[in-house]
């Protein structure tokens, strides 16, 4: 019984074919073997290669930054994220997302290289601080695009606390 044409499809021959009315398409193996090698190897290098412009960076960290630089940056930084209070009491809720966009992706690096040279057994207590500080980060910048005063006031007393508590065990 034979088939469709569409679906006909030679098993004896070296090569797949894909057989349709209108036009007919063959791709030897030696061509589908060369273009996947060549795809695999221009995909390789253009990730492992730093040079490029499409290549990942995978790491967090400030490349130069060492663990005492963090330290010494971090307390910088958790006060001009604190210094937001006088823009949530003028109710300035662009300017406080703004400011508080800035000053706290630099104390997320800071606090996140701190984590890393830690050792492991105080690593999983950091990282718990660190998740609750930056939740609720995230939760304050929401509140103040919503115009959300109380919300606003009650996320930016839990920075305040889990501040002081990560300062506690650095």
């Amino acid at each position: 019984m034979a088939l469709p044409l569409v679906l006909q499809i030679q098993l004896s021959s070296p090569f797949t074919c894909s057989l349709s009315p209108s036009r007919v398409s063959c791709i030897t193996r030696r061509i589908a073997t060369t273009t996947a090698l060549t795809t695999f190897i221009l995909a390789r290098e253009a990730t492992l290669n730093s040079n490029t412009a499409s290549s990942f960076q995978l790491s967090f960290t400030a490349p130069d930054q060492t663990p005492e630089e963090a330290e010494a940056g971090i307390r910088i930084h958790a006060k001009d994220l604190l210094q937001v209070k006088h823009l949530i009491d003028s109710k300035s809720w662009k300017e406080t997302q703004k400011a508080l966009r800035e000053s706290s992706s630099y104390l997320k690096q800071d606090l996140y290289t701190i984590i890393q040279a830690k050792p492991g057994s105080q690593r999983q207590q950091l990282r718990k601080l660190y998740s609750m500080l930056f939740n609720d980060v995230t939760r304050l910048d929401y509140a103040a695009r919503d115009k959300d005063a109380v919300r606003v006031q009650e996320y930016y007393d839990n920075i305040v606390a889990a501040i002081d508590h990560i300062f506690a065990r650095i």
